[in-house]
């Protein structure tokens, strides 16, 4: 006997009061936390395609299946086996030449911007776990609701890449030095975090997730795209949770930005490491910083310097190239099989520590295979920037 093929994209079209229809997209793959494979990237990536061209379809809402989770990120163990492959190949020194990882970033990047710039809302129910490549699809969404339960974080650096889809151009926007100190550290954030770092608007409560679904189907949508978000905006205040204790990165805001202002990358490391305190969540963010990939930290720094005031579609494009050059260098490889294949936990970086990381190591992160009209992404933006 079969068992039944699961879509790993959930889609439907809900009717509402005035006639017009809301497209919901649910990331199905509950067993790995809706870890994003390439087919969920495609099947998604169309789905929204259709959607911004029909007419009769007010907003869209993204979800995750089941309680645990909207998205956990990405799908590793491919990612592990192609980079494996492609450095004991004759290609090895070509970033073009391992062409899973190519695939997956440049379809993953580009889903991600086009929810950046969708032409309708885009509401994203963020419930349970949200860490990578599910804050990816969240940080476009044009209205990012999170739960109680939500717990958010970037634990790149835990397997030799950085914060990326987007990373380097959301996390810039973060308050201070926040973001990069979440960039270095993986530290977790609540709902009331996550409103004030910037990446989620409002928090509501998830058994007021049917009520809400409900005043979202009985409101007459028009087709105005304007006029919707301003309207979902309205509706979603309605269920927002007021007077949110701070989270501790609110807390500890003062003394982030100051630790973080350090413009040497070991520097910077050194005085997180070196700060003394009685916080367990700040104890737990120096020491994943601590047995984290050195050549992550000073990416993860050089890349948010570097592409500070660059447009949303140029931070893609260096993300692309960055993303491949940690495929084709042993930290990636490393830490997802310390991680996730043998499960031992304990990596073995090159370079071992952030003193040993070059600034001409770094470089190599920026240099790009392609000229700039041959870029994959080089659309992005119409070219603009």
């Amino acid at each position: 006997m079969h068992s039944p093929v699961t879509a790993a994209i959930n889609s439907k079209e809900i009717t509402t009061a005035g006639g017009l229809r809301i497209g919901v997209a649910q990331l199905n793959a509950e067993k790995t936390l809706n870890a994003l494979t390439l087919e969920m990237i495609d099947l998604l990536s169309a789905q929204m395609t259709t959607w911004a061209k029909d007419p009769e379809i007010a907003f869209v809402i993204l979800e995750g299946a089941g309680e645990r989770a909207f998205c956990a990120g990405a799908d590793l163990h491919r990612m592990h086996q192609s980079a494996v492959t492609h450095r004991a190949s004759p290609a090895r020194d070509d970033l073009r030449g391992n062409t899973y990882a190519l695939e997956f970033f440049s379809r993953e990047y580009r889903l991600d911007y086009f929810i950046h710039t969708f032409p309708k809302p885009v509401l994203a129910w963020g419930h349970g776990v949200i860490m990578g490549g599910g804050m990816g699809l969240m940080a476009g969404a044009s209205h990012r609701v999170v739960t109680e339960q939500v717990r958010i974080a970037m634990p790149e650096i835990n397997i030799g890449l950085y914060a990326d889809v987007g990373g380097s151009w959301f996390l810039n926007r973060a308050p201070g030095n926040t973001g990069i100190f979440l960039a270095l550290t993986a530290a977790q954030l609540g709902s009331s975090d996550a409103i004030f770092a910037g990446l989620a608007d409002y928090t509501i409560a998830h058994t007021q997730k049917t009520a809400v679904m409900a005043r979202l189907i009985a409101h007459p949508w028009e087709q105005d795209a304007v006029r919707s978000a301003d309207e979902l905006t309205q509706l979603l205040q309605t269920f927002e949770e007021a007077n949110l204790p701070s989270g501790p990165l609110r807390q500890n805001f003062d003394c982030i930005h100051r630790l973080c202002r350090h413009q040497d990358p070991a520097e910077l490391v050194a005085a997180i490491l070196a700060y003394r305190h009685d916080d367990p969540w700040l104890e737990r963010a120096a020491a994943t910083l601590r047995a984290g990939s050195p050549t992550t930290a000073a990416l993860s720094i050089a890349l948010q310097r570097r592409l500070r005031v660059s447009s949303l579609a140029a931070v893609f494009r260096a993300e692309l190239v960055a993303s491949l050059a940690c495929a084709a260098r042993p930290d990636l490889t490393e830490g997802i099989r310390a991680l996730l294949i043998d499960k031992d936990k304990n990596p073995r970086w090159a370079p071992a520590s952030i003193e040993a990381v070059t600034a001409a190591w770094i470089d190599g992160f920026f240099i790009s295979p392609w000229t700039a009209s041959e870029h994959p992404l080089a659309d992005l933006g119409n070219n603009a920037d």
